[in-house]
């Protein structure tokens, strides 16, 4: 394993958490690790995946592409998050097609020591079963946001959605620390990317959000106090949380 990185930070993957330092060095004894450059392609659609992916630093996307040609976003992974578990485990092929948004720094880890690691350590199997069942709510939440006819409550939806694992709280309101261009709204939506401008563009003139760099967004304390009926069907435990940081704000 190369050393152009901290040594320690496969410590704060969040697969691999509950592990101690020697179970950690384990894994880091047999894992590998690759460059990936901004838009290479990590994992195609339909290939046979092999590998399990920790992010050490930069973030991707898992994309689909649908038949009229439009690519969707599934999901995104920052530093400290993994892919590819699905298919190691179902022995099935990629569902849909990881892309590096940023420069990448990435460990890979092989099946058999994937496998080998998950059945020794009854903790790390308990994390795998727990991050699953988590990603696959978020998952269905993300299919129900589509239901929103109206735009801006299908992006207010899908900020929500975002914020129990990006969110930050602040004096100021509520901030994504994510990296979301107006595409990246648009795919994860299904609403055209033009759409979404008008919409982002509208609420910094009206003060209810701001783009800070590395394009988090900032939003105010009142941004989605009206909505939160609207929200409460959508995502009980989401809408419920968001409302108790408003109140107490």
């Amino acid at each position: 394993m190369e050393e152009d990185h901290n040594p320690d930070i496969l410590k704060t993957i969040e697969l691999l958490s509950t592990l101690s330092d020697e179970e950690v060095e384990h894994v880091r004894e047999r894992a590998v690790i690759k460059k990936f450059l901004k838009n290479e392609t990590i994992l195609h659609e339909e290939d046979t995946n092999e590998f399990l992916y920790m992010i050490l630093s930069g973030s991707v996307k898992v994309v689909q592409t649908t038949q009229d040609g439009k690519e969707m976003v599934l999901a995104m992974h920052r530093s400290r998050d993994f892919f590819g578990e699905m298919s190691l485990l179902d022995g099935k092929t990629v569902p849909a097609t990881v892309v590096a948004m940023e420069d990448s720094l990435v460990a890979i880890m092989s099946k058999k020591d994937f496998y080998s690691v998950l059945f020794s350590q009854r903790a790390l199997l308990e994390a795998v079963l727990r991050i699953l069942c988590s990603r696959l709510r978020e998952s269905w939440e993300k299919v129900r946001l589509l239901t929103f006819k109206d735009t801006a409550l299908r992006i207010k939806a899908l900020f929500l959605i975002l914020s129990s694992e990006y969110g930050e709280e602040g004096d100021e309101g509520l901030t994504l620390r994510i990296t979301l261009t107006h595409q990246s709204i648009a795919d994860m939506t299904g609403l055209a990317r033009e759409t979404v401008t008008r919409m982002l563009d509208k609420w910094q003139r009206e003060g209810e959000i701001t783009i800070l760099k590395d394009k988090f967004i900032l939003m105010n304390h009142d941004f989605l106090k009206k909505d939160l009926d609207s929200f409460a069907d959508f995502s009980d435990k989401k809408a419920g949380s968001f409302e108790s940081h408003l109140i107490s704000s």
